[in-house]
């Protein structure tokens, strides 16, 4: 797409690309779902060095369900990976976000697998809001939005993230393994009818297979006033095995859309993650975000934790460490799960010396389990 091309050319299902792009690899083997090792943090453990000294964390993301309708390439090895059993029912995740919030949490966002495929998403969102926390977002893929967008926005729904990496149809069968684009475009529709005060959209960007597509979608998410933003692949689960032929860095991202973007640093949200924006020179009001992981890890600010769909408490995406709160949650005892939470804490990883999802525990992580 040449620097002349309009908003309006950024279109669905256009033409093919005159060079052919290299098929995914199917990775992996599906060797079916299982759960995180939990394991109590001592000096010389395997995993992350040193015991987190700071303060509680401000921001968890909370993975619902491990279900999933899409089998993203860099996600899972397959369709037929298995599910994980004794995913919390909602009473226990009442009891899980009481005592969240009363331990200092202010930011939450609800994950999955796909979140959208629980059964009482619209009343989990309604618990969360009515219990008060600063922000509350989502992360989807949107297969699911059409019909949902409107009822999350009236439980209380603040912002939503979705992920999609590519505009091409085909394409975006082929990434997902089966995923139906018009669907996921569907949801996205009804979403900015429903007026969320931000949707970002999320792109995982792999060379030869969908970084031919970095300005088109960047050109169609600021049409719709959206933030469009663009992630590494990361050695993670099955991004391990991507990241050597298929990452492109977000500096090479950002040289890619230079015509269309101010000369100006790259800043954070604070308190709203690790990605980094910068202002369209069109109109300084849309921005586009990158996410490293993989050039430039970014530890040594992470205030987050993480809780499984089984009530493991998780201090770091990239080991299997974590702390399980279920029987607590189980129990109705919010005061219980602080404690837990405290030890989950304390596991978190040093992030001076600690380096995310290059260290080597990360490839065996599941994301799907716990949440990306």
């Amino acid at each position: 797409m040449s620097s002349s091309t309009g908003l309006d050319s950024a279109r669905v299902g256009g033409d093919a690309p005159a060079q052919r792009r290299r098929s995914l690899p199917l990775v992996g083997g599906g060797e079916g779902g299982r759960r995180a090792a939990v394991i109590p943090y001592r000096d010389g453990a395997r995993g992350a060095p040193s015991a987190h000294a700071g303060p509680a964390p401000r921001s968890v993301r909370i993975s619902v369900t491990d279900r999933c309708d899409f089998a993203c390439t860099y996600c899972r090895p397959s369709r037929h990976d298995g599910y994980t059993d004794g995913r919390l029912m909602t009473p226990a995740w009442r009891t899980m976000f009481e005592a969240l919030r009363d331990a200092g949490i202010r930011r939450v966002r609800l994950t999955g697998g796909e979140p959208l495929l629980h059964p009482e998403i619209v009343s989990i969102v309604a618990s969360l809001a009515a219990l008060g926390f600063e922000d509350l977002a989502l992360t989807t893929n949107a297969s699911q939005l059409a019909r949902l967008a409107a009822p999350l926005r009236d439980a209380g729904l603040h912002r939503l993230n979705v992920s999609i990496d590519t505009l091409d149809p085909s394409r975006f069968r082929e990434v997902t393994r089966g995923g139906e684009l018009a669907r996921v475009l569907e949801g996205i529709d009804a979403a900015i009818a429903a007026g969320f005060s931000s949707i970002k959209l999320n792109t995982v960007v792999l060379r030869g297979v969908n970084d031919d597509e970095i300005e088109r979608i960047a050109l169609w998410a600021w049409e719709r006033r959206m933030v469009p933003r663009f992630l590494e692949v990361m050695p993670i689960a099955e991004g391990a095995r991507l990241v050597g032929e298929h990452l492109v860095t977000a500096a090479e991202m950002r040289a890619r859309l230079a015509e269309h973007l101010l000369q100006e640093e790259a800043i954070s949200d604070p308190g709203l993650g690790p990605a980094r924006y910068v202002r369209a020179r069109r109109d300084p009001s849309l921005r586009v975000g990158f996410i490293t992981g993989t050039s430039d890890t970014f530890c040594e600010s992470c205030d987050r934790l993480r809780v499984s769909s089984t009530g493991v408490l998780r201090p770091c995406l990239a080991t299997d460490d974590g702390v399980d709160a279920s029987r607590e949650a189980k129990a109705g005892d919010p005061a219980a799960i602080q404690r837990r939470l405290d030890e989950a804490w304390r596991l978190k990883p040093d992030g001076k010396v600690w380096k995310g999802c290059t260290e080597e525990t990360a490839s065996a992580v599941s994301i799907r389990a716990i949440g990306g």
